[in-house]
């Protein structure tokens, strides 16, 4: 275990109504770890204590788990832009990073995850989504513990290993500016702590820190590309990372941490503090618009209606790069998160309740989200790193408040799949029953008599599926990876 200190990584201010202006750094920022794994003390939510657990070295990674301190700022947001409310707030978060074991085998690109919270624990959703991808790219991955009510459950989940984690409230109970909260809040710790967290966490994997582990015990780092990654919740979050707090870090430091973003199924900005209110419907704070670096904005078809007002057009204009996609077929809740999230014995000793993998019309939707997200990264690190812009944005028809459908009941537009152009199944992006049915989705396959009258026979079928995966490869909505093995599935489904 080592303790080291990174030099100017925060972002601080001395007044709680100042100017938007950044003002001088406060102390360093202090990183203890790699925290030591058993089988008796784990991080919660360790690769190899998941639903359905990974064995990261036999993939050539380590997982290595942190634990970062340092004092951030709790902001306000007038129309004006982001201004400090309380300055220099002492705080611990936990980060985990997965990465390859060798330095010869990693790309310089790292995912930058807020984890999400929204189950009252830590989701690793872009792990669970993107792994594949990240792994056979070379590429890492870190998580940021980004809500007190997580650290919460990892306290009640191990209370000795988690004792140094805190999000305390700066102000005391008494204060008046120590507002009423509700839901997962308390006044005893502040939500708002997250933005300056996730500058201090990018800049110190950008740093040439002796502890920094993309260094691989070199004079430096290796991480050459950062990638802010957030998905429902932490969507949300970084809507307000991107457009409240980012101008004040490049306004100190004359750049970005994160060289893109993927920001995936929220429409808009989360509060920007625990007392303040949401940014509401109108308001020119809520689009993403001239983010200063790239940013690819995806809907699923649990909640792209709700996204229908706020498209815009594409760009490809240097400072305002943008791309938004609607995945059909796709659902919110995925599987996914929950088979790469912690054990259900893990959720509940942290005292939470395992969320539903079933919903009242059968399993949550086994729709491939990782396929076009696969793209969507793959396209995002070319834009980036080579400047070969994505392909256009991609709508799910909508007329009247509603989705334009085909015979069989599938959406029109958005990002294809074989699922759906070739389909067997009617997709549906929302459910009903317990916990996120909502947002799950569930298929209903298609009957002998449906089937029929689409394919003449299963030689027919197959080779329409392997058409249409070489096609959406060549558009590059599908990796060259996961096309081949895609059609190597094609035989798989019976139609006739």
């Amino acid at each position: 275990m080592f303790r080291t200190v990174v030099a100017g990584a925060m972002l601080m201010a001395a007044s709680c109504v100042s100017a938007p202006a950044p003002s001088e750094p406060s102390p360093l920022t202090q990183v203890v770890g790699p925290i030591a794994q058993t089988e008796a003390s784990h991080a919660f939510g360790g690769a190899a204590y998941t639903l359905r657990p990974e064995d990261l070295e036999a993939q050539g990674y380590l997982e290595e788990e942190f634990f970062v301190s340092g004092k951030a700022n709790v902001y306000d947001w007038p129309a004006t832009g982001a201004v400090v409310r309380t300055a220099d707030a002492p705080y611990t978060t936990r980060v985990l990073v997965r990465r390859p074991k060798s330095a010869g085998k990693f790309s310089g690109n790292v995912v930058v995850e807020m984890l999400n919270p929204s189950n009252l624990f830590d989701l690793n959703i872009g792990w669970a989504i993107q792994h594949d991808e990240i792994v056979r790219s070379g590429d890492a991955w870190v998580g940021i513990t980004a809500k007190p009510v997580a650290v919460a459950t990892m306290k009640a989940f191990d209370a000795q290993r988690y004792a140094p984690l805190s999000w305390a409230n700066p102000l005391p109970e008494s204060d008046p500016k120590n507002c009423i909260v509700s839901g997962d809040t308390t006044k005893a710790t502040e939500n708002g702590l997250v933005w300056d967290m996730h500058t201090h966490v990018a800049q110190w994997i950008r740093s040439n820190d002796a502890g920094n582990p993309f260094r691989y015990g070199g004079a430096a780092t290796r991480a050459k590309h950062l990638y802010g990654w957030g998905y429902s919740q932490t969507g949300g979050f970084l809507f307000t990372y991107i457009n409240a707090i980012q101008p004040l870090v490049v306004a100190r430091h004359g750049k970005s941490p994160f060289d893109g973003y993927i920001v995936a199924m929220l429409g808009g900005p989360s509060p920007i503090s625990q007392c303040a209110e949401r940014i509401p419907a109108g308001d020119p704070r809520r689009p993403l618009r001239n983010a200063g670096t790239p940013v690819i904005h995806v809907m699923s078809q649990s909640d792209y209606l709700g996204w229908v007002s706020n498209r815009r057009e594409d760009s490809d204009i240097k400072g305002d790069q943008y791309r938004h996609y609607d995945l059909a077929g796709a659902g919110h809740a995925t599987p996914d998160e929950l088979w790469y999230a912690a054990r259900s014995e893990d959720i509940v000793k942290g005292g939470r309740t395992p969320p539903a993998l079933n919903c009242d019309q059968g399993a949550r939707s086994r729709f491939p989200s990782s396929i076009p997200f696969n793209a969507i990264y793959s396209n995002l690190k070319a834009w980036v790193g080579e400047g070969i812009a994505p392909p256009p944005s991609q709508n799910i028809e909508v007329v009247n408040g509603k989705a334009v459908l085909d015979a069989q009941g599938n959406v029109k537009g958005g990002v294809r799949s074989p699922l759906l152009d070739v389909p067997t199944s009617t997709w549906n992006g929302n459910s009903t029953g317990l916990s996120f049915c909502r947002i799950a989705g569930h298929e209903i396959p298609l009957t002998p008599p449906q089937l029929a009258a689409l394919y003449p026979s299963q030689a027919a079928y197959e080779t329409a599926f392997r058409n249409s995966v070489n096609a959406l490869v060549e558009q590059r909505f599908i990796t060259k990876a996961d096309g081949e093995a895609l059609k190597k599935t094609a035989g798989q489904t019976k139609v006739r």
